[in-house]
């Protein structure tokens, strides 16, 4: 296949970033990627090892003269969202990302790209294998699973590495420095139901719900994206006041912290409302096209007409999941009083799903830069799903990164930038989780920042990353790394 990426600036990441492509890596499944980095750092000659859970770390000594520079850690995953459209034909496990160049930026063929944060390991690479860049001794650590449970930073080990100061390249907005994250925990619900034959004289409909942008759902929560489980469920609901529908199935979302972009169900109904549920949806269809205009523009909901399912869902069952569904809350919950215009607390109804042992899934994120805000939210989601019978189970969580204003690689990043670009960068803390709460459980005197290019709709299918961004990330990231502090 011809690598189209080797012609953008700079060139010694965008080579490695279109290698990485190459190497499948779902979350959990990142055993070609490890053997693609330990092979990358033996083969080069350094030294390289990894734990027992699949972080890997690759050092290289310091640059002549730069012997004094206290050693820095720098920092990436391994693993990456796997989101396509339905329409796209791609299996993660097996099939390589397709890159593309679009009117300034890179982003790939119908899935997810992976630049969070396939660009931040390209960069390490970039670094590791440099031989004209200036830079005390490095670091660099390459984690699992960041996407799906923090498995690889939870699992972390003290004395792993032997840096100082940690630089995290897994952020997404270039001019911006961050010095915090919010803390997560997820919420996982289960309903049962018992499976009956479709009652006589009914008839069988499928409804979709596409379109959306869907998204990070800590970055793009406060954005106001429609979520498809509950534009689809709300339709649901309705239909089942008037005419009292069967469930024969519903889908929507897929992962955890992807605001949810598409939903279906199978439903049944009586025959006799067969032309009154499509004016229903010719209606809701317009309603919710007024009300999402101008933040989803390409919303479409349709219905068609499906061959009879082998089932529908006991009626208990199936009332409990719209009423669980129609109630669960979505979304901004608290804006922070400390960052004015930073969500403080927010969750996301991820995904609902069948399975085969007669249980429907749902799964929900809450996100929060206050712990005990982060259980409130928690804590509201799964009573308001425990009314609906749910069983419902908490994660363990993660604890957010409290922010630290004196840091001094801080320092040296904010004058690094305002001297190369003659502007101040923005600092601040993110909504988004990142491992860096973590790495301070393990190592509580690490002085840490997060920076990167710029990249938008991460977790969906339109993933793109910044060219001129990327550019002026490398400029910044050596700049910092050839002034950083000394021992």
């Amino acid at each position: 296949m011809k690598k189209i990426l080797a012609e953008l600036q700079p060139s010694e990441i965008w080579k490695y970033f279109e290698d990485i492509c190459q190497v499948p890596r779902p979350s959990k499944k990142e055993d070609r990627i490890i053997d693609f980095l330990m092979e990358f750092g033996k083969r080069h000659n350094l030294q390289t090892k990894r734990d027992e859970i699949g972080n890997v770390l690759i050092s290289k000594p310091a640059t002549p003269g730069k012997e004094n520079l206290k050693t820095i850690v720098l920092q990436s995953h391994m693993d990456m969202v796997c989101e396509k459209n339905n329409e796209t034909v791609h299996d993660f496990d097996k099939d390589p990302i397709i890159p593309l160049i679009d009117n300034g930026w890179v982003k790939a063929k119908g899935t997810t790209l992976g630049a969070d944060d396939g660009i931040g390991m390209a960069a390490e690479m970039a670094l590791l294998t440099s031989s004209n860049i200036e830079h005390g001794s490095i670091e660099c650590l390459f984690t699992v699973d960041e996407e799906t449970g923090l498995s690889g930073a939870f699992a972390l080990q003290s004395g792993f590495f032997n840096g100082e100061i940690l630089l995290n390249l897994d952020s997404e907005d270039e001019g911006e420095i961050f010095i915090g994250c919010a803390g997560g925990i997820d919420t996982l619900a289960t309903i049962e139901y018992t499976k009956e034959d479709v009652p006589n004289g009914h008839f069988s409909v499928r409804i979709d719900v596409k379109g959306l942008l869907g998204g990070h759902s800590g970055d793009e929560i406060n954005k106001g994206r429609g979520n498809s489980n509950k534009i689809l469920n709300r339709f649901l609901w309705q239909l089942n006041k008037k005419y009292g529908i069967r469930i024969a199935c519903f889908e929507g979302g897929n992962l955890r912290n992807a605001i949810p972009r598409e939903a279906y169900a199978i439903i049944t109904l009586p025959s006799e409302f067969k032309e009154n549920v499509r004016v229903d949806l010719n209606i809701y269809a317009s309603e919710m096209e007024e009300v999402w205009k101008i933040t989803e523009p390409k919303l479409k909901i349709s219905l068609e007409s499906t061959d009879k399912p082998t089932f529908v869902i006991d009626e208990e069952s199936s009332s409990n999941l719209m009423d669980a569904i129609y109630a669960c809350p979505h979304g901004v919950f608290s804006m922070s009083s400390k960052m004015p215009g930073m969500v403080e607390t927010s969750t996301n109804l991820a995904s609902v799903k069948f399975s085969d042992d007669n249980k429907i899934q749902i799964t929900t994120s809450q996100r929060s830069d206050v712990d005990s805000e982060k259980y409130n939210i928690a804590q509201m989601v799964g009573t308001c799903l425990t009314m609906a019978n749910a069983k419902i189970v908490h994660s363990d969580g993660y604890p957010g990164w409290a922010p630290n204003p004196s840091s001094e690689i801080l320092t040296v990043a904010v004058d690094s930038y305002k001297k190369l670009f003659g502007i101040d960068p923005v600092v601040r803390s993110i909504h988004a989780g990142l491992e860096c709460g973590l790495f301070l459980e393990k190592y509580p005197n690490m002085d840490m920042i997060s920076f990167g290019p710029t990249l938008r709709d991460v977790h969906s299918p339109d993933e793109k990353i910044n060219i001129e961004t990327v550019d002026k990330f490398w400029k910044h990231l050596l700049d910092i790394l050839k002034n950083a502090p000394v021992k």
